[in-house]
C-alpha cells in the first residue's frame, strides 16, 4: 500500500485530509509541522506524496520545499492552504510542487491530485534512471531493486565498483544482467567514462574479430579504411561482454591475451596496441558448464570468472514486481500519450501469480502491450491475454475477453449513457465541533465529548484517562459529576 505524508497543523484538516487519502486506499501518515515533515521524510525516502499545509508555526511549507531541494528529496508535493493569492500559487511552482488547491477540497479531486503526482514522480524517476545509463553514472539508487533476494546483488556491485578486477555476471535472459555491470561502472572511478556493449551472440562469426579488435584498410575485402574496435571504444571506460558463451574458439584465444596483457592486435595490423579497459562479462548459461565440455576455453573462464555475481529471476524477487509494473506503466503510458494511471488489484494479482520465464524484460514488454490495446484509466486482467492464457487456460482467457462490454449498435450522443465515475462518491464525515443545526458547539458539550470518548479508549482506566487528557483525577471526577457522567459509569460498573 503506497504511504502518503499530511501535513497540516490544524488537528481537524489534518484528520479529515488524511481519512480521504484512506479510503481512496493509500497508507496517511501525519505529521503536525514541517520539522516533523522533514524528520519522516529522511527516515523513509519511499513516500509516494506529501500533502503540505503552506502556512504552519515552525517551519512552513515553503521552508519544507527549500529543505527537499537542498537534501535531494524527491518526494512529490501537494500544496493546500486557505491563501488563493497569484503569489503563493506561482512561489509554491517554483519550489516544485506537483500540484496546488485551496482548503476546503473536494475528496475526487483531492485523489485525482495524489494519483496524478505519483505518476508523475514514477516517471520522473525514470527519466533520471535513463539520464544516468546513457551518461554513465547509473548506481544502485536508479534501479528497482528493494526484494531481499537483491540485496546480496547489490552488496557484491558495490565491492566490484571499487576496484578493476573482471565480473562475471550470470543469469537468465531479461534479469537486468547490463544494468548491473551499468551500476558497476556508474559507482566506481569509471563512472561517465565509455560503456560499450557487445552483444557476441549477435555478430556474425567471420566479423567478431574486427568488431571487438578492430581491423586496417585493406585486411580483408571490403575494408576500405582503418576501423577502431570495440576494445578502443571503450578505452579508459568499460566493455561489457553480453552472452560471452557464444564466443567462437578463434576469438577467445585472442581475448583472453588482451585480458591477460592489455594489448589488443587489430585484424592487419603489423603491431599491437595498448588499450585500458575494464571487462564485464555476462551470460545466459553456466559457463563453468560449457568449459566443461570443451565449447568455452577453460583459460579463459577462469579469467573471467574472477568476481562472479548471480542475478536471480523476477519469480525469485517479486516483490519488485509493483514497482516495476508502475515504472512501465508511467513511462508507456506517456510514450503512447494515454492517461492510465495503474494496475486493479485483481491484475495485480494475476501479474504476480505468473513465473515470468523473460522476467523483467518479458514483464515490460507485456505491460506495454496492454497499454497499447487498453482505454481504460486502469490496466484489468482482460488487458493482459497472454498471460491470462497461460496462467489459467486459452478458455478462460477467450471468457474473459468475450464478457468485456461492447455496444451491440451505434449510440447516438442524445442517448449515450454517463460514464462511470473512476472514483469512490465520499460523502463528507459530520464534525464533531458542530451540532445537529449546523453550528458551533458549546465548549462544554465539545469537553463532554471528549472524556467520554476518552473513557472508551481506555477502558474506563481513570489514572489513564486524565493523563490523556492531562488534568488531576480530582478535576476528571468533579467534571464528571458535573456533566452527569459519575452515575451512568457507576451503573456499568454494577
Amino acid at each position: 500500500m503506497t504511504r502518503v505524508l499530511v501535513v497540516d497543523d490544524d488537528p481537524v484538516q489534518l484528520r479529515l485530509t488524511a481519512e480521504i487519502a484512506n479510503r481512496a486506499g493509500f497508507k496517511p501518515l501525519t505529521a503536525t509541522g514541517g520539522e516533523q515533515a522533514l524528520a519522516i521524510l529522511r527516515e523513509d525516502r519511499n513516500i509516494g506524496a506529501m500533502i503540505l499545509d503552506l502556512v504552519m508555526p515552525d517551519l512552513d511549507g515553503m521552508g519544507v520545499m527549500e529543505a527537499m531541494r537542498r537534501e535531494r528529496l524527491t518526494t512529490p508535493v501537494i500544496i493546500q492552504t486557505a491563501n488563493a493569492s497569484l503569489e503563493t500559487v506561482i512561489s509554491a511552482m517554483r519550489q516544485g510542487a506537483a500540484d496546488y488547491f485551496v482548503k476546503p477540497v473536494s475528496p475526487e479531486r483531492l485523489v485525482i491530485s495524489l494519483r496524478n503526482a505519483m505518476k508523475l514522480d514514477t516517471l520522473e524517476a525514470a527519466i533520471r534512471a535513463e539520464h544516468a545509463r546513457r551518461t554513465g553514472t547509473f548506481t544502485a539508487a536508479d534501479m528497482i531493486a528493494k526484494a531481499p533476494a537483491m540485496g546480496r546483488v547489490l552488496t557484491l556491485c558495490a565491492k566490484a565498483a571499487k576496484s578493476t578486477i573482471p565480473v562475471l555476471i550470470e543469469g537468465e535472459t531479461g534479469v537486468g544482467k547490463e544494468l548491473i555491470a551499468r551500476i558497476i561502472q556508474g559507482s566506481g572511478e569509471r563512472a561517465g567514462r565509455p560503456f560499450v556493449t557487445v552483444n557476441c551472440g549477435a555478430i556474425p562469426p567471420n566479423l567478431v574479430e574486427s568488431v571487438l579488435f578492430g581491423h586496417k584498410k585493406g585486411a580483408f575485402t571490403g575494408a576500405i579504411a582503418d576501423q577502431p574496435g570495440k576494445f578502443a571504444e571503450a578505452h579508459n571506460g568499460t566493455l561489457f561482454l553480453d552472452e560471452i558463451g557464444e564466443l567462437p574458439p578463434d576469438t577467445q584465444v585472442k581475448l583472453l591475451r588482451a585480458l591477460q596483457d592489455g594489448e589488443i592486435e587489430p585484424v592487419g595490423a603489423s603491431r599491437t596496441e595498448k588499450v585500458n579497459v575494464r571487462v564485464i562479462s555476462a551470460t545466459n548459461r553456466r559457463l563453468l558448464n560449457l568449459a566443461k565440455s570443451g565449447e568455452f576455453r577453460e583459460d579463459l573462464y577462469y579469467r573471467l570468472n574472477v568476481f562472479p555475481i548471480y542475478v536471480p529471476p523476477l519469480r525469485e524477487r517479486m516483490e519488485d514486481a509493483p514497482a516495476l509494473v508502475a515504472m512501465f506503466i508511467a513511462r508507456f503510458s506517456a510514450e503512447a500519450g494515454k492517461r492510465v494511471l495503474g494496475l486493479s488489484p485483481a491484475a495485480l494479482d494475476l501479474l504476480t501469480a505468473y513465473d515470468w520465464p523473460g522476467n523483467v524484460r518479458q514483464l515490460e514488454n507485456a505491460v506495454y502491450r496492454a497499454i497499447v490495446l487498453s482505454d481504460g484509466a486502469f490496466l484489468e486482467t482482460v488487458d493482459f491475454p497472454q498471460i491470462v492464457a497461460q496462467s489459467a487456460g486459452r478458455d478462460i482467457a477467450l471468457s474473459d475477453i468475450e464478457t468485456v462490454p461492447v455496444p451491440a449498435a451505434p449510440v447516438h450522443i442524445d442517448t449515450a449513457p454517463a460514464r462511470q465515475r473512476a472514483y469512490e462518491d465520499f460523502s463528507p464525515a459530520p464534525d464533531r465541533f458542530l451540532d445537529a443545526s449546523g453550528e458551533i458547539a458549546a465548549l462544554a458539550e465539545i469537553e463532554r465529548a471528549a472524556i467520554v470518548f476518552a473513557i472508551e479508549h481506555h477502558g474506563g482506566r481513570m489514572s489513564r484517562v486524565a493523563r490523556a487528557l492531562k488534568i488531576g483525577r480530582s478535576t476528571l471526577y468533579r467534571k464528571l459529576h458535573e456533566y452527569g457522567l459519575a452515575e451512568d459509569l457507576i451503573n456499568d460498573a454494577a
